[in-house]
């Protein structure tokens, strides 16, 4: 059998993002219940295009060449993006991922992810059937968490207000793998593909 990598398609934010990040973490720590969420690590969060699972070695350079055509090679431009307003998915009443949105020129990003997906499914990676809905993901329900702490959870997040919080120029998308270690995910960037200056 094969080896394969767990890989996805992002792109990750420059340090002012990362450090926004942090301390809306160190906020909401301060005020959801102890245990009931699992926190992303700072330095871990991206913005994901496509989640690609497990891939063979061997598709790797292909992958790379249809993520070169899907950016640079389609055209497409680099654009500003602004990260604002905290959520949840699938909704306030049950939070299994807490989130914080992002403002700007979505329609760009939208046209990038949409050509992600167009370039790399002939390889095998059919597109998504949901809508996609960009985030930057802060922390996920904990397994074990009572449906108290998850409801608070909930609460917190509706009635919390953090503004706008960085400024984001994107000029690049990643090919990522991910590996999974006791500690967390581990990220290794595997490619960068250039958007259009």
């Amino acid at each position: 059998m094969s080896e394969t990598w767990r890989l996805f398609v992002a792109i990750e934010p420059p340090a002012p993002v990362l450090e926004a990040v942090a301390r809306v973490q160190d906020d909401l720590k301060r005020l959801f219940p102890e245990r009931a969420v699992r926190w992303v690590k700072p330095e871990g969060v991206h913005l994901t295009l496509k989640f690609l699972g497990n891939v063979p070695l061997s598709q790797i350079d292909s992958l790379k060449a249809a993520l070169a055509e899907a950016t640079s090679g389609s055209g497409h431009r680099r654009f500003d993006l602004g990260v604002e307003g905290l959520g949840c998915f699938p909704s306030i009443r049950r939070p299994r991922v807490i989130w914080l949105g992002l403002t700007g020129d979505l329609d760009s990003l939208r046209a990038l992810q949409a050509d992600v997906e167009k370039y790399i499914a002939p390889l095998g990676y059919p597109t998504e059937k949901r809508e996609f809905r960009p985030h930057l993901t802060l922390a996920r329900a904990s397994r074990g968490a009572s449906r108290d702490a998850i409801a608070a959870v909930g609460r917190i997040v509706e009635e919390t207000d953090v503004g706008y919080l960085a400024d984001w120029h994107v000029g690049e998308v990643s090919l990522m793998r991910s590996q999974l270690k006791p500690g967390g995910a581990v990220y290794t960037q595997l490619g960068v593909f250039e958007l259009t200056p």
